[in-house]
């Protein structure tokens, strides 16, 4: 997203939750959601197919340690 796409989005998020942004707390937000947003762009980035179904739970594994 660009910088004037961004601001146009929270601007337009905080009014329709009737949310007003503090003028100090603004450039703060807008940071926030341009890094929120590059993030997105990362994982939507990642090409998926449609066999590809999310897991229904994880379960983490502990790794094996290394022999030597």
């Amino acid at each position: 997203m660009t910088p004037v796409q961004i601001e146009t989005y929270v601007d337009a998020a905080a009014a329709a939750l009737g949310l007003r942004l503090r003028p100090d707390h603004r450039p703060g937000v807008l940071r926030y959601f341009a890094l929120a947003a590059d993030l997105a762009a990362v994982i939507d980035a990642v090409p998926l197919a449609p066999h590809h179904e999310p897991a229904v739970a994880f379960s983490p594994v502990v790794p094996k340690e290394k022999e030597q």
